[in-house]
This record gives structure tokens, C-alpha cells and sequence, in this order.
């Protein structure tokens, strides 16, 4: 089924009647050339690029839950090319380069909108190291401006520049940067998958593996055991755990990352603005509710709720820069299981297990890295090669003294 202007338009003429589920809910077959598990944005991007760039349609998506119950639905929706090292920088510009086709690519409204993104300086020593991750950003092909103090005055005039406590000195911006509508992302790949015959399963819970002799012969499910050649695991935060089924012990925690809407407002903010004191990020969304969120929570866990210290934190970072917002509400709190690594980047890489392949690690970037993370991962399940961009993201590199450590914290998830 074809979307387009005309369809619309006979369709609403004719009572809407010819509209089609946009993707089938198949019994799962005995067996498959890939099982991918997980039906997140991860999972559904790499069969969607699997089946329409690799031609591989034989391939089976397994969720525990429905499509867009994990962290693909759970996110504040920022897509962003703003990162320093060349281990990670080509990788999210590629990215980016992807969801400025994606809507046509896929034929499907993800309402990307391209307001960009602003991150705050607010000492001499950021903006010097904001300028040297702007000279990376131009240097791997992406947009970067480093603005002062009052080219920031003119893009958002609403800020708090008086606060003795954070003044702010600047800012570096992409104006390629933005927002894009979290679970039409899911499921458009969900329906471009489908029309080249991927069977996407729903409701269907991983239980374990089934390996002889170092190789991976399937998945035993909810629904009985299925057959595969080659296994790809991305379930973001339940990655430790589902590794754990092949005796796989991960570089990762996992962690609660809360994310907030306000009631609607009139429109304010211009674009996605980020508070370089602290951890706050905002948005506006097209309802006009203040999209937010900050720091994981500082335990580990698996429920996708969180605690009200963080909600205090998160809400005390926007207070310091627009404290315009304080009178406003909150119209409602969730939380998603970040897969903290422990240098903050992700992992794409095949196993020591034959046939076993992983995705994981994403951290706070998992969403925007949704378009290149599925072609990457294609990439490397169809020719059991690392894409050119993601040669860095190996499962290996702690044990090689490789670390991608953007941040420059460590091996303190809680930290990235």
C-alpha cells in the first residue's frame, strides 16, 4: 500500500475503508536465515535494510511485547550529529544523513523536523572544548556553529544569560539537528520490512539459545524453538540479560532514564536547546508540551519507571536556564532501560559464538543512531563484515585498550 496525496484524498472520500494493516501478524515459521531479537528501532531498522538494500527476506523479528513498547517509544525523539571522536563522529553523521531521506526512503510521515539543536556553554574552558567538538563535527562532514553570547541572545532571548550561578558564554549549534516522531519511526520500519516479506512476531519472549560446539543454531521462544543461521540480538537495556541465556557476560549495566512532557504551551523554544552545566534537554513538541529529561537514575534496574531525586535533578537544570518554566505542569513521567557500557558507546559486532551476532551499548544515543545503527548491523549480518563507519564497536576493544570514551569519565556508566 502506497501512501501519497491521492490515496488520502480517495480514501477520505470514500469513508476510509480500503486503509490496510501496515504490517502483517504472522504465525513464526519453524525456521529462518536471520532471527533478529528485538522489535525495537534496532531491530526493525536492520531487517528493513536487510531486505531492501541486501535483498535477505527471510528473516524473522521477535518482540516481547508490541512494537514500540521498548525504548523506541520511550525517548524525548532527538536526532543529533554532535559528537567528537572519530570513532563515533562518522557513525551519528551518517545517521543524520539518514533521516534527512528517511520519510521518502520509506514512504511513510516521521515528522522529521530539523529545528536544530543548541548546546550551552557556560565557562571559557566549554567553549573551547565546545570549539575543538565543533572543528570534529566540520571535519567528519557535519554542520557546527559556535556562537557567543549574543548570538545565542538572538535565537533564544528567553534564557536566563543573569545567572550568577551558570552565565551563559555561548553556544555550539547544528541547525541540522531536531526532532522526528519516535514510534512513526518504528513504525515505518516495521512496514517497510513487512512489504519484502520479513515476518514480524509479536508477543513472542526469548527464552534461550541453542548452541552446539560454539555454534548458534536458533532461539528457543515463548513459541517453541525456531531455527536460524544467524542470530542478532538488540534488546537495548535486557541486553546483559539476554546474552546471559549464551553465557555471555557484557560490558554493560542497566539503568532507568526518565523523560517528561508539560502541558501544552504556546510555542517558546525554537529548536532542542541542552544545559552544558548540568544534564537537561529540552524540546517542544507539536501539541506544545515541553519535552525533557537529564541523568539516568543511580541504581540499576529493569522497570521502566523511575524515582522522584532525579525528577527534583532534571527539573532544577531547566529551572537554572529558563526559570520562565517553573509555573508550568507536568502532564505525565516514564522511564526506558538505558544499556549503559562502560565507556558510553555502542557495540556492533559479531560474538565468539558462530552464527551469534550482538547490537547494543546505545546509552543515551540510541535513538538517533536508529538509521545507522540497522544499516550497519545489515551490513555486517549480510557480508559478516564491519561497516566502515563502525569498525570501532567491537565487543573486544576493553580488552585491546580501544575504549571510545567521548565523555572522558571511564568505566563509570553513571557517569556517561
Amino acid at each position: 500500500m502506497k501512501y501519497s496525496l491521492l490515496k488520502i484524498i480517495k480514501e477520505g472520500i470514500t469513508g476510509n475503508k480500503n486503509w490496510r494493516p501496515i504490517w502483517r501478524d504472522p504465525e513464526p515459521k519453524k525456521s529462518y536465515d536471520i532471527v533478529i531479537i528485538g522489535g525495537g528501532g534496532h531491530g526493525l531498522s536492520t531487517a528493513y535494510y536487510l531486505s531492501n538494500l541486501y535483498g535477505l527476506n527471510d528473516v524473522a523479528v521477535i518482540e516481547k511485547g508490541w512494537i514500540g513498547s521498548g525504548n523506541v517509544g520511550r525517548n524525548t525523539t532527538i536526532i543529533r550529529s554532535n559528537y567528537m571522536l572519530p570513532g563515533n563522529e562518522p557513525f551519528y553523521e551518517l545517521s543524520m544523513k539518514l533521516w534527512e531521506g528517511l520519510e521518502q526512503d520509506f514512504n511513510y510521515n516521521a515528522m522529521i523536523s530539523q529545528r536544530g539543536i543548541l548546546n550551552l556553554c557556560h565557562s571559557d574552558a566549554q567553549r573551547d572544548a565546545f570549539a575543538r567538538r565543533g572543528n570534529a563535527m566540520k571535519l567528519a562532514g557535519a554542520d557546527a556553529e559556535l556562537l557567543d553570547e549574543d548570538g545565542v541572545r538572538q535565537v533564544c532571548p528567553f534564557l536566563d544569560f543573569e545567572n550568577a550561578r551558570f552565565p551563559i558564554k555561548g553556544g555550539l549549534a547544528q541547525k541540522r539537528g531536531g526532532t522526528v516522531r519516535h514510534d512513526a519511526v518504528a513504525w515505518g520500519y516495521a512496514r517497510g520490512a513487512d512489504n519484502k516479506g520479513v515476518d514480524i512476531i509479536q508477543n513472542c519472549e526469548v527464552t534461550g539459545f541453542k548452541i552446539d560446539n560454539g555454534v548458534c543454531r536458533g532461539v528457543e521462544t515463548s513459541a517453541g524453538f525456531i531455527k536460524a543461521n544467524k542470530v542478532a540480538s538488540c534488546v537495548a537495556g535486557s541486553s546483559s540479560k539476554v546474552m546471559g541465556f549464551a553465557g555471555m557476560r557484557l560490558p554493560i549495566e542497566s539503568h532507568v532514564l526518565q523523560a517528561f512532557v508539560s502541558e501544552g504551551l504556546k510555542p517558546i523554544l525554537p529548536g532542542v536547546i541542552t544545559f552544558g552545566a548540568g544534564h537537561f534537554y529540552v524540546s517542544q513538541s507539536d501539541k506544545g508540551g515541553l519535552v525533557f529529561g537529564g541523568d539516568i537514575d543511580g541504581y540499576n534496574s529493569y522497570a521502566q519507571r523511575g524515582n522522584l531525586p532525579v525528577v527534583e535533578d532534571v527539573c532544577e537544570g531547566g529551572m537554572a536556564i529558563m526559570p520562565m518554566i517553573g509555573r508550568s505542569r507536568l502532564l505525565r513521567i516514564w522511564g526506558g532501560i538505558m544499556d549503559m557500557s562502560m565507556d558510553g558507546s555502542p557495540f556492533i559486532d559479531k560474538t565468539d559464538i558462530k552464527g551469534l551476532y550482538f547490537n547494543g551499548g546505545w546509552c543515551y544515543g540510541g535513538f538517533k543512531a536508529t538509521p545507522a545503527s540497522g544499516l550497519c548491523y545489515a551490513h555486517l549480518l549480510a557480508t559478516d563484515e564491519p561497516h566502515e563507519v563502525a569498525t570501532e564497536f567491537r565487543l573486544d576493544r576493553f580488552i585491546n585498550g580501544n575504549m571510545i570514551d567521548e565523555k572522558g569519565v571511564g568505566a563509570q556508566p553513571n557517569l556517561h
